[in-house]
């Protein structure tokens, strides 16, 4: 704003409009996090185009408020709309997104845990300013149901059809009984499909989150797999009960408060001829290959969890994108492993890693 750097008034337009762009991305992510809390668009998948007043019958939701939400998402591109019928649509390659529960590309589950993510801001700029960080119990419960149904894409679509299934080795062992340990287990929905798929196998699940544990134990008796499957409230970082064919962690270790002792603990329990399988985030170490709307909402999603909560605990603090492969591979390197491989599957989000003692 001087001689010496004068304003570009294009440059200036153009982020505004980006800005503009993002606002309204948020502001249709929380209707959306409406939407999938009232069953809004599954009502629309299942009944087909709707008025505000048909939506309201159907949804049994008030009609004033049903004509402001599908305005709001029909400007926005998720709904269409005739305005001759006054009917609004959800297109079925929608619906996929946004309808699906338990799709690959089903996003309700995100949708869920966006205003539990934010929930805790009071909180996260109070560590801002004097360090430390943000407990678990802090945060709402529909945080983890919405990590739980994110995952549900993966565990039900994807872990026995690709990811065992890559590996004859581990499905055949699987397959005639083995043991296996989730590490950071949530809700049990790794383990719980594991033990449908191998019904010989026997299966524990540790989580350091009291609650979780809780959920995750409930979760095995109404699936009626109670009888193979068990959980426990344990810190990783002080060694494992037993010895396990398979030990996985999915998304956890770069949130873990001592990630190379837990690592280490792994190994030794790693029975001869066992399989530890990491699953982490599919990000690069140099910021500008991350740069974009995926690396946008992971390094938000740090800000708001994995940072303030691995923090909170004395932990390293690794972030959501703090593992990309090198760091995988030392990692593994520092705490005794021998080898490490990429599975062959295709993600855009995560690498899962064979990790040999």
């Amino acid at each position: 704003m001087t001689a010496e750097s004068p304003i570009d008034m294009q440059k200036m337009d153009a982020f505004m409009n980006m800005i503009m762009g993002h606002m309204s991305g948020a502001v249709a992510s929380f209707m959306c996090s409406l939407g999938d809390r009232l069953n809004l668009f599954k009502v629309l998948a299942a009944y087909g185009p709707a008025t505000s007043a048909e939506l309201a019958e159907r949804a049994n939701i008030d009609e004033r408020y049903s004509r402001e939400w599908l305005s709001t998402l029909a400007s926005a591109g998720y709904l269409e709309y005739d305005p001759l019928s006054r009917r609004f649509t959800l297109p079925p390659e929608h619906a996929l997104v946004l309808a699906a529960e338990g799709a690959p590309m089903f996003m309700g589950g995100a949708y869920q845990q966006l205003p539990a993510l934010l929930g805790p801001i009071d909180e996260v700029a109070r560590a801002f300013r004097d360090g430390g960080g943000v407990s678990q119990e802090v945060y709402d419960k529909n945080l983890w149901e919405g990590m739980e149904r994110i995952s549900a894409g993966w565990f039900d679509n994807l872990l026995v059809q690709q990811w065992i299934a890559a590996l004859p080795e581990v499905q055949a062992r699987l397959a005639s009984g083995g043991r296996v340990a989730d590490i950071g287990c949530g809700g049990g929905r790794a383990l719980i499909t594991l033990a449908k798929a191998f019904p010989n196998s026997r299966f524990v699940g540790y989580d350091m989150f009291q609650p979780a544990v809780e959920r995750a134990t409930r979760n095995a008796e109404a699936a009626g797999v109670a009888d193979r499957v068990r959980f426990e409230n344990r810190d990783a970082s002080a060694g494992l009960s037993g010895q396990y064919d398979l030990i996985t962690t999915f998304d956890v270790v770069h949130d873990l408060v001592d990630p190379l002792r837990v690592l280490q603990e792994i190994r030794q329990a790693l029975a001869p001829g066992g399989t530890y399988l990491l699953l982490e985030m599919n990000g690069s170490e140099n910021l500008e290959e991350n740069a974009g709307p995926i690396g946008t909402i992971l390094y938000g999603t740090s800000v708001m969890y994995c940072t303030p909560t691995s923090l909170a605990n004395g932990g390293d603090g690794l972030g959501t994108l703090g593992l990309p492969e090198p760091k995988v591979r030392q990692l593994c390197a520092d705490a005794g492993f021998r080898g490490v491989q990429r599975v062959p599957v295709q993600n855009p989000f995560n690498i899962l890693y064979e990790v040999k003692p």
